[in-house]
């Protein structure tokens, strides 16, 4: 269904589902922790890419529950951080993003607005207190609070195709 002409944000070929995803949760997750960055509504970059480009860290701190979990994870070593992006719209599923040149269904983007908020960052660990149950991370676009879902390693021979050559 079309976007509603009555949302203001709205954009020429956005299509709304027209209904809430998180009224139909299937799934239950848990929260290991949130992120700490200095990002806030209006002030987040658009992107890590862009995020890094600031020069400003963040970090994540885990819940202590969670914090043995850290074992054999060491300083220098890229991780990825699955995290929900708790305040961002879920029902667009056409965006009109303004770098594109027409609509985009939400499943070819990594724009935040998708049916499940979940946001994935593959990020460098700068520092770790293992008793505290903090990573230092290189660089974040997550608002200050996000929670985080989870962190697993980033392993080149696992997380890039075979044969995979960038574009360009």
């Amino acid at each position: 269904m079309p976007a509603s002409s009555t949302d203001k944000d709205a954009r020429p070929g956005e299509v709304s589902l027209g209904f809430d995803p998180g009224a139909r949760a299937e799934a239950a997750l848990c929260v290991i922790g949130h992120v700490r960055s200095p990002w806030g509504k209006g002030t987040a970059p658009k992107n890590l890419r862009a995020a890094r480009e600031t020069g400003r860290a963040a970090r994540i701190e885990l819940l202590p529950e969670f914090v043995p979990g850290l074992l054999g994870l060491s300083e220098g070593q890229a991780i990825q951080m699955l995290y929900w992006v708790d305040r961002g719209q879920r029902d667009l599923i056409v965006q009109s993003p303004r770098h594109t040149d027409g609509p985009r269904g939400v499943f070819a983007l990594r724009s935040p607005v998708r049916p499940n908020p979940i946001a994935l960052g593959t990020v460098v660990i700068t520092s770790l207190d293992r008793e505290a149950g903090i990573i230092g991370i290189d660089a974040t676009d997550a608002f200050d609070g996000t929670p985080v879902l989870d962190i697993k390693p980033w392993i080149p021979t696992v997380d890039v195709p075979p044969h995979w050559r960038p574009e360009g």
